[in-house]
């Protein structure tokens, strides 16, 4: 009997990771927090720590640089009207998985970050071509990938440490383990920008919301980056 060579196993849980992640990048429009909030100047609250409106006026306001300076950018503009609440319910989940990570003793290593980089490169011909697929996806401005590149090699490691499989039930226990983390974490929205679902783990923006944790097939995981919901 033939021992099975991990590493060919690699590239398809990266995409496969990359894919669990990407649908979290629901929408809905950007607005400002008004004074008579619990937490003024704050979008959310999550494990005591503030998301200011600032910081998340920021990351929109540099997606929608990079989105008018392509040459499809009133179509990339118009696919991600509710750009604020996409970025702000990205934001949110990026410290739970930070629990999560945490709990399970994983981190990112910086030459994990920098090769898990490389290989979302190479998988997409070039660093413009990785840079015009998340921007078209996922909205995602070229000085945010280092974002989604952490993102995806803690969800990665996590996957691998509890051996989580595209199964239904190993969806569940994903599942299951961030809505216990997102719950922990108490997490107060600004009520402009939405609710937050702890078992859904994502911002409550109506029936057009997809959750953050999809069905990924070994078909979709074999096609890559090109594949990511949007």
């Amino acid at each position: 009997m033939h021992r099975r060579d991990r590493r060919h196993d690699r590239p398809a849980r990266r995409r496969t990771a990359l894919a669990l992640s990407a649908a979290l990048l629901a929408a809905a429009p950007l607005l400002t927090a008004c004074g008579g909030d619990a937490h003024p100047g704050a979008a959310a609250v999550v494990g005591g720590e503030r998301i200011d409106v600032s910081s998340l006026q920021a990351q929109v306001r540099a997606a929608r640089e990079a989105q008018s300076s392509s040459p499809q950018s009133a179509q990339l503009i118009a696919a991600t009207g509710d750009l604020g609440r996409q970025k702000l319910n990205g934001m949110i989940f990026d410290r739970i998985l930070g629990r999560v990570a945490a709990d399970q003793g994983v981190g990112a290593s910086r030459a994990e970050l920098q090769q898990t980089r490389e290989a979302f490169v190479r998988d997409n011909g070039g660093e413009e071509g990785l840079e015009a697929v998340l921007l078209q996806q996922q909205g995602v401005a070229p000085g945010q990938i280092d974002d989604v590149v952490r993102r995806n090699v803690l969800m990665t490691k996590i996957v691998e440490k509890l051996g989580i499989t595209e199964t239904p039930e190993g969806q569940q226990k994903l599942q299951e383990l961030f809505a216990a983390a997102s719950k922990s974490l108490d997490i107060d929205v600004n009520p402009r920008y939405g609710a937050w679902d702890d078992t859904k783990v994502q911002l409550d923006a109506g029936a057009d919301t997809a959750p953050w944790l999809v069905r990924v097939t070994p078909d979709q995981a074999a096609a890559g980056a090109e594949q990511l919901p949007g």
